[in-house]
């Protein structure tokens, strides 16, 4: 008897081999879909950089970080990006750099004030 592969009421295997134990297995064809990409960061990362950099150029960018601090956090609670404790630190040390150069400013000018007034 000879096998005929288009027989399909012909059983047997021309090779004598036995058949999976667990059935035929699928292909595997992939692990699904990626990942989404993470969402960005900027305006947090921006916010937290100048805020920092603040402390070096007297508060001027201390503004512009909490600025972008405040936008990040708006971006945040919307869901087009994340980074809250980034922003957050940002605007906290923002407004603390801002706070202690407007301190030392009128600690300066009470300075200068208290002198001339002194007669030196």
């Amino acid at each position: 008897m000879t096998y005929d592969p288009y027989n399909p009421k012909q059983s047997g295997d021309p090779y004598g081999q036995q058949p999976p134990p667990y059935g035929a297995q699928q292909p595997m064809y992939g692990y699904g879909y990626p990942p989404p990409p993470p969402k960005q960061q900027t305006n947090a990362i921006l916010a937290l950089v100048l805020s920092l950099v603040g402390l070096a150029t007297c508060g001027a960018t201390a503004i512009v970080g909490v600025i972008f601090g405040h936008i990040a956090m708006g971006k945040i609670k919307r869901g087009e990006e994340d980074g809250h404790g980034m922003a957050l630190a940002g605007i906290i040390i923002g407004y603390v750099v801002i706070v202690g150069y407007l301190l030392l400013a009128a600690l300066y000018i009470f300075a200068i004030v208290a002198a001339v007034n002194s007669g030196y």
